[in-house]
């Protein structure tokens, strides 16, 4: 079950918002509102970021397809993995791969960025099919694609904001 947490401000007077900080779903209300509408606002706001969310998360299938036309657009079409999928477990990574067996798991913590900072992500894991580590040919391949600086700039940023430390070979500029 997702965790909630509402906060009642005496400067809101009518409006009730909701946004997603992490694991948890924050609730903005007004400081008059009552328990039973406070209870009904929560439910209504809750449903509507998760049917948000539901939408904008594509499914492993979709990851799987996404990386192909990736790999074909920007990687030569020579990095192809065997199994893409989201994964709860990882907390202090973005993505990760196992070229073994080509298999590409992304944190579920990239479901609510935009798509190109996913793509970036992907790449960035499809790269490692070509190149294991994080020297100058892994960065040739990753910066094949046109959003690479832009997205390493927004994860930088993001993790920032969260007082995260980037996790290991994505604040790295060669």
């Amino acid at each position: 079950m997702t965790e909630v947490e509402v906060r009642r401000s005496k400067r809101r007077r009518r409006t009730v918002s909701a946004y997603r900080e992490g694991d948890t779903i924050v609730v903005l209300i007004p400081a008059s509102m009552s328990r039973r509408e406070e209870a009904k606002w929560v439910a209504d706001m809750v449903a509507r970021i998760e049917r948000t969310e539901s939408r904008r998360k594509p499914s492993d299938e979709e990851l799987l397809a996404r990386a192909a036309a990736l790999n074909d657009a920007w990687l030569g079409g020579l990095a192809t993995p065997g199994s893409v999928r989201w994964v709860s477990n990882q907390k202090s990574r973005w993505g990760s791969c196992t070229p073994g067996d080509r298999s590409i798991r992304l944190s579920e913590r990239l479901q609510q960025m935009p798509s190109w900072v996913v793509d970036y992500v992907l790449i960035h894991e499809l790269a490692h099919l070509l190149e294991p580590g994080h020297g100058p040919k892994f960065w040739a391949w990753v910066d094949r694609y046109p959003r690479s600086e832009r997205a390493k700039g927004y994860l930088a940023g993001w993790s920032s904001a969260a007082r995260m430390e980037l996790p290991d070979g994505y604040d790295e500029v060669d």
